[in-house]
């Protein structure tokens, strides 16, 4: 049996960049160094490449050795981006975050999410729920009313130009209970003819929930386009006890 013990060293864990793992029947892959890994290292790999956090039985040796190479790797600071999956009365959110803040959030569950994170933030992504406790339960705070601001750092790395001058108009002009419209947002960023480029920075919002592009609508107060459909948009207008007509 496999000494629970024997962790894989957290400076080989495989990222997004690294593929799906593949390992010769019988023996281990060839670590970095040329020799030749554990095979119980290479199922460790297997499980992290797959973005694995640890198994829910962890009096497995595979449960342990995943469990202790995460934390490993988190505490080295192997890790960019922590990424959890998390329930909400609008379905599942896919909250991710690096050092710096939080950098995605995405309705639905991670497919497709966790790729594009290591091709546009790194490919050093994990699963680590813990990095993303904070965000969940503030969020959890929202949807049950008790809270009317999120205060959680945020890394605004995938907003660029114009569109990261708009959501920051956004946060700071529109708060809780209250809409604006996407005329509002162009003028409030001393631009007053870029009322369509509002709307794709909208569009194209990152964060959101905390950055509240739902709390933006069209001229005559119609809801507009949101990325979680328009039931969503409406939803978090009424939880909020904003201004609604439809």
């Amino acid at each position: 049996m496999t000494d629970p013990t024997d962790v894989p060293d957290p400076t080989t864990l495989p990222t997004m960049a690294d593929g799906r793992a593949s390992a010769a029947a019988g023996g281990g892959t060839p670590a970095a160094n040329g020799a030749t890994a554990d095979p119980d290292g290479d199922a460790v790999a297997i499980l992290l490449r797959a973005g694995a956090s640890p198994v829910a039985d962890t009096d497995t040796d595979v449960g342990v050795l995943v469990a202790r190479a995460l934390a490993r790797a988190d505490a080295d600071g192997l890790v960019d981006v922590a990424w959890t999956v998390a329930d909400s009365p609008i379905g599942p959110l896919t909250l991710a975050a690096t050092p710096a803040g939080i950098v995605k959030i995405a309705f639905g569950d991670e497919d497709g999410v966790v790729e594009a994170l290591a091709a546009e933030v790194s490919p050093r992504v994990l699963r680590l729920p813990a990095r993303l406790d904070v965000a969940r339960r503030q969020l959890d705070e929202y949807f049950a009313g008790r809270r009317t601001d999120f205060d959680l750092p945020l890394d605004r790395r995938l907003s660029h130009g114009y569109r990261l001058q708009v959501l920051e108009a956004l946060t700071a002009t529109v708060p809780y209970g209250s809409v604006a419209t996407y005329k509002d947002l162009a003028l409030a960023t001393d631009n007053p003819g870029a009322v369509r480029a509002v709307g794709t920075a909208m569009a194209t919002n990152p964060i959101p929930i905390v950055v509240p592009c739902h709390r933006v609508v069209r001229s005559g107060g119609s809801l507009g386009n949101y990325g979680g459909g328009p039931e969503t948009k409406a939803f978090l207008l009424r939880l909020e006890g904003a201004p609604l007509l439809v």
